[in-house]
């Protein structure tokens, strides 16, 4: 695959605050038109990955480059080219939509009617038509949320970062923003997704980076993740509540998770076998079972394999503001 068929690559990226390493060298690409997700812990690092790759903060190290520009040495080139939605919605709640969209079309210098033709196209897009003329403070999360990825899009970029996009939203508005996603890549937008929500990388991503302590520690996607922690997961709801500590024993498991007040038991299924196995053990034991069932594994799941804990909300130092002339 040629270089041009990539519109990020990283290479060797580090950056630290202090003795706190944040990012310690880590490299992947994201080719043309497809969606890359990170996912990484609390602290992983991919809210400073997005900083880096937007212009936004500066790298210790290695290189990262957008549409072939460097994001250090061409910062002006890098910036024509990307959008940017971060964790919160970053838009005027004083003003409209309709007048959020046509300031930041001005101030991405388009013409007085192109300003306007992009913003009742991007209204259009993602359904905020009939709310146009209402100030921003009065729309709900997912309005302002489909808003600021609007705003985002206003001068068509080739390659859009979305930083936690649907965190704290509700499913009906989760379900709107990835419905918008998944077109913009359709159309041949390169996408880099950070999230905490396996599922949404599974439904939206081509490939997925899984990042810890700085590194990255595992790619592929979401079903070649999943595979390292044993495909599906056996639950099983005891009858019993005073049968539930002996069934727990006999489960004994480093992958075993046990629910005390729903009286369940989930363990890493190996299969069809494993579960006729388990079954016996309890039968042969007296303890009598209400439901079995197989669930694919669990976002908690991954990462408790990966990482050893459960991924969490990014919460990464401050960063320093970058010297005077750069965004």
């Amino acid at each position: 695959m040629s270089h041009s068929d990539y519109t990020i690559t990283v290479e060797g990226l580090k950056k630290s605050y202090g003795k706190l390493t944040v990012l310690d060298g880590i490299n992947f690409k994201v080719e043309r038109g497809s969606i890359l997700a990170l996912l990484g812990p609390n602290g992983a690092g991919k809210t400073t990955t997005v900083k880096i790759l937007s212009t936004l903060l500066d790298a210790d190290g290695g290189k990262a480059t957008i549409e072939g520009y460097d994001v250090v040495k061409e910062a002006d080139q890098v910036r024509s080219k990307i959008g940017l939605t971060g964790q919160y919605a970053a838009v005027d709640e004083y003003l409209t939509g309709e007048e959020n969209l046509f300031m930041m079309g001005r101030l991405y210098r388009l013409g007085k009617d192109d300003a306007k033709r992009r913003t009742a196209e991007l209204l259009t897009l993602v359904d905020l038509v009939d709310a146009s003329k209402r100030p921003v403070r009065t729309y709900s999360g997912g309005m302002k949320r489909r808003l600021d990825l609007a705003m985002s899009l206003i001068a068509n970029p080739p390659v859009i970062f979305l930083d936690e996009p649907t965190t704290g939203l509700d499913p009906r508005s989760r379900l709107a923003i990835w419905d918008m996603i998944k077109q913009l890549a359709k159309n041949g937008t390169s996408i880099l997704l950070t999230t905490q929500y396996l599922e949404e990388a599974d439904l939206l991503a081509d490939n997925i980076i899984v990042i810890d302590g700085g590194k990255v520690i595992a790619e592929g996607t979401a079903d070649s993740l999943k595979a390292k922690v044993g495909n599906d997961r056996l639950e099983i709801v005891i009858s019993n509540s005073s049968a539930f500590q002996q069934a727990s024993e006999l489960l004994d498991s480093k992958t075993l998770q046990a629910d005390k007040e729903s009286h369940t038991l989930s363990i890493a299924s190996k299969g069809v076998k494993h579960l006729k196995e388990v079954l016996q053990k309890f039968e042969d034991a007296n303890i009598k079972v209400e439901t079995v069932s197989l669930q694919r594994p669990t976002l908690d799941d991954v990462f408790l394999a990966l990482t050893g804990h459960a991924a969490t909300k990014e919460a990464e130092p401050k960063a320093t503001p970058k010297s005077k002339g750069k965004k």
